[in-house]
């Protein structure tokens, strides 16, 4: 090796050895500047009041902005490919969940992202169970007598759903399958575009985020009769959860704080160290149960973890309905 190339790595080296603490201060000091938080979906929905109230609990516990960006199109796959594509330094992170990381991996033949490769995961945010209603002619009380009467009626029924490959439609082959019924779906733009072909009876059913649901049962416009996570929602308490009739039945759909791959490993941790704090208010709990969901923190492991496990449990569902998007 020559003088000049001993001199050469040697002034590199020493480059490193000043430029290590530098970048070791800016990821203790995250954030240090204004956040951005891409939304894939639209602005003024459940997932958008959810979506604000975190960032601006999370830039009150900080001292730094969270600005919300709304990325939408094809069910929040075009958000999710801007955050996969953002610089990895903590400053653009965003959410992610169960239908963008855990449902288009089946669904869809093609991604522009990978969920497992491209992504850095921080924390859980919230979970969001659907809530089951039906048709008020139809002659159920409760989930047991539903099951009965569609089996005494094959391929008589229909439900509705948000479009095919959403927690909804998912929800319906779920139970379809583990119920052993024959009932058909009917994917519309949004639930709340089905809701007056329900109300007429000319589809007799939905599962249905509980906001919007709840506040049609609420009118009498429809019976709630139970809701799709494992154990009973604190937001109706009184309606039984399915898996009580349907032992392990559960479509609940969850999100999580995530950004590009590659975030230093010390930014992620203040990434979900804030998230923790901001989820484990008592005002931000309050104020996610008012809209019929749980905070939900966790460690970057567990929801990476989580997920992959949720894509495993979910593929086969999904394949088994045919739903697909080429």
């Amino acid at each position: 090796m020559t003088l000049i190339a001993i001199r050469r790595r040697s002034l590199v080296a020493a480059a490193g050895l000043l430029a290590a603490p530098r970048l070791a201060r800016a990821q203790e000091a995250w954030p240090a500047r204004p956040v951005r938080y891409i939304n894939p979906y639209t602005a003024g929905g459940p997932t958008d009041t959810l979506s604000r109230q975190i960032c601006q609990k999370m830039a009150e516990l900080s001292g730094q902005q969270f600005v919300v960006e709304n990325r939408t199109g094809s069910g929040g796959i075009v958000g999710n490919q801007a955050i996969a594509a953002a610089a990895p330094d903590g400053y653009t992170v965003g959410l992610g969940g169960i239908a963008t990381h855990a449902i288009a991996p089946t669904l869809y033949a093609r991604l522009p992202f990978d969920p497992h490769r491209d992504f850095t995961f921080a924390s859980g945010m919230w979970q969001l169970p659907n809530l089951l209603v039906v048709n008020n002619d139809i002659p159920a009380r409760n989930v047991p007598e539903l099951i009965a009467h569609l089996k005494a009626n094959p391929a008589k029924y229909s439900y509705a759903s948000a479009g095919s490959g959403t927690t909804l439609h998912i929800s319906g082959e779920l139970f379809r399958a583990m119920a052993g019924v024959e009932i058909t779906h009917v994917p519309y733009r949004g639930s709340a575009a089905a809701y007056p072909d329900i109300i007429a009876g000319r589809v007799h059913m939905i599962f249905d985020n509980i906001p919007g649901a709840l506040a049609q049962a609420r009118e009498g416009r429809v019976r709630a009769l139970g809701v799709t996570s494992l154990a009973r929602s604190p937001v109706v308490p009184d309606t039984p959860a399915i898996a009580e009739t349907l032992p392990g039945f559960d479509m609940t759909s969850w999100t999580c704080l995530c950004g590009p791959a590659g975030i230093p490993p010390a930014v992620v941790a203040r990434i979900a160290a804030l998230a923790r704090r901001a989820l484990e208010t008592e005002e931000l709990k309050r104020a996610y149960l008012d809209q019929g969901a749980t905070a939900w923190p966790t460690t970057p492991e567990q929801i990476a973890d989580f997920r992959a496990a949720e894509e495993a449990r979910l593929a086969p569902i999904i394949r088994a309905s045919g739903a697909r998007v080429d």
